[in-house]
């Protein structure tokens, strides 16, 4: 019979650190936004990423333009509301379905750390304040960074549970000028090991299928993260959805989206050739949504997480 073995998956981790069940809560702060949406650094923004070029949803927030170069923030009264809000209502759901007590608040949409520092400070604060909260998970883009923050989050980390999530997609300047992100991979080498320095956690979100990226380049982008010394990682498949550069791109039949397949297959061997410390977030990614246009077997979460589980045992892989 063969083996099995556990990977160490994000809830995993909690129980053994803890000693208890830990629930992330994601949060969206109102006003955040990204350099790419924001056209600070790339117009049009991501390829793969809903913008306010095309999108009549994100509108609002693409005017407020708040980043790291503002000196005010009159929204700041309305965040740590919403903040509050988003936090109690969630908390009380979980709390109620699953008994959850012990929480990290996730500082989810767009780049959570393109705000002036007081604004950081003061919503950080604000969620650690919160009752039964053992950290904060931040997610952002390693263009979106810089010492003070880091100083700051270092401090922090030092009696809480703190993690950046740095979107990195891909180690290939060639991919990263294709899907427009707007900056480099030497820009990411730099602030990634400069967040390990200060012993603050590290999540990187990693995408197979990129364009015109092969299986060897995917594995290739796994390999010179975890050399990194990374805590943790997320893996997604791109998958087109309406209102994005890459919409064009997908009817013009310029690009393909990778098959179930082909995801698997590289999903497997990203995961067996990855050090066991590693702290494995999420194995895929969707949205069921009349917006997606491809990959379809992205839109069934449940469908889809059963079959990459069912896969990965057969590998001899438990997530």
């Amino acid at each position: 019979m063969q083996k099995v073995e556990q990977i160490l998956t994000q809830g995993r981790y909690y129980k053994q650190k803890f000693g208890t069940k830990v629930y992330k809560i994601p949060i969206s702060v109102y006003g955040f936004t990204c350099p790419n949406i924001d056209g600070t650094v790339a117009k049009g923004g991501c390829s793969f990423c809903e913008n306010e070029s095309f999108s009549p949803n994100l509108q609002d927030k693409s005017k407020l333009k708040l980043n790291s170069n503002s000196k005010t923030n009159p929204y700041l009264s309305r965040q740590i509301k919403e903040l509050e809000e988003q936090f109690l209502k969630q908390k009380n759901i979980l709390s109620k379905k699953f008994a959850a007590k012990k929480f990290i608040v996730y500082f989810q949409s767009f780049s959570n750390t393109y705000a002036p520092f007081e604004t950081l400070k003061t919503l950080y604060e604000k969620a650690l304040s919160f009752d039964d909260v053992l950290g904060l998970s931040i997610g952002t883009r390693t263009d979106c960074i810089n010492d003070e923050i880091l100083d700051y989050l270092a401090k922090l980390a030092k009696t809480k549970e703190i993690s950046l999530e740095y979107g990195i997609q891909s180690f290939y300047d060639e991919t990263l000028s294709a899907i427009n992100r707007g900056h480099n991979s030497a820009n990411m080498l730099k602030w990634i090991k400069k967040t390990k320095e200060k012993n603050i956690n590290i999540c990187l979100h990693l995408i197979f299928g990129l364009p015109n990226e092969t299986q060897e380049m995917m594995l290739k982008t796994c390999k010179i993260s975890y050399d990194l010394g990374i805590q943790s990682v997320k893996f997604h498949p791109l998958y087109v959805v309406k209102h994005t550069l890459l919409t064009n791109e997908y009817k013009k039949g310029k690009f393909t989206p990778i098959s179930e397949e082909q995801y698997i297959d590289t999903l497997v061997k990203a995961l067996k050739m990855m050090p066991k410390n590693i702290i494995v977030q999420r194995i895929s990614a969707g949205i069921d949504s009349t917006n997606l246009l491809a990959p379809m077997w992205c839109k069934n979460k449940h469908r889809q997480m059963k079959t990459l589980r069912l896969a990965l045992l057969k590998e001899g892989l438990n997530y």
